[in-house]
């Protein structure tokens, strides 16, 4: 199978999904699904990239953000999965792989491009059916357990910088019901 290979690295924003390997539900377990989301806020934490939005299905990741300057995106990446695949293979004692290979992205070229990716990420788990609302589902930034970094686009010239915002991990929320 060919990969494709990136060789420009362009700052902007990226709508990034990846795959579990083999599309398995590991992250019915609450206990997984939280090594994923505080991998993906600790690489935030270390400046690898602003984070703008995501949500952590069960066999699946959407995710909204910048890479840093000094980082790729498949840097990025590669600190998020990697990161979170040998914890949960620590936690499953199992030498399976955790993320399929590679990901999906695409450049986020305008606000209105940006805000559809934040509205299709937010609606995820409520159209799934996994809740009725998505505040209500705990391993998403619509939950507002966690700050993001604030929306990047200005329409007169494009990306502008910003602040990183501390973030802010809430409470495990290891019981929920939708």
């Amino acid at each position: 199978m060919s990969r494709i290979i990136r060789r420009v690295h362009q700052p902007g924003v990226y709508f990034v999904t990846t795959l579990t390997w083999q599309r398995r539900e590991l992250f019915r377990r609450n206990d997984l699904a939280e090594i994923v989301v505080k991998q993906l806020l600790d690489c935030r934490d270390r400046g690898f990239y602003k984070l703008h939005q995501f949500v952590l299905m069960y066999d699946h990741l959407h995710i909204l953000l910048a890479p840093g300057s000094d980082c790729s995106l498949e840097k990025a990446m590669q600190m998020i999965k990697g990161g979170s695949s040998r914890q949960i293979g620590t936690e499953l004692r199992s030498g399976l792989p955790v993320w399929q290979p590679g990901f999906h992205d695409r450049f986020v070229r305008d606000e209105s491009e940006y805000r559809n990716c934040v509205q299709y990420i937010i609606e995820n788990p409520q159209k799934r059916h996994l809740v009725e609302r998505p505040e209500r589902y705990p391993w998403s930034s619509a939950s507002g357990q966690f700050l993001l970094d604030p929306n990047c686009f200005d329409q007169r010239q494009g990306l502008k910088p910003n602040e990183s915002t501390k973030l802010v991990v809430a409470a495990k929320a290891a019981t929920y019901k939708s």
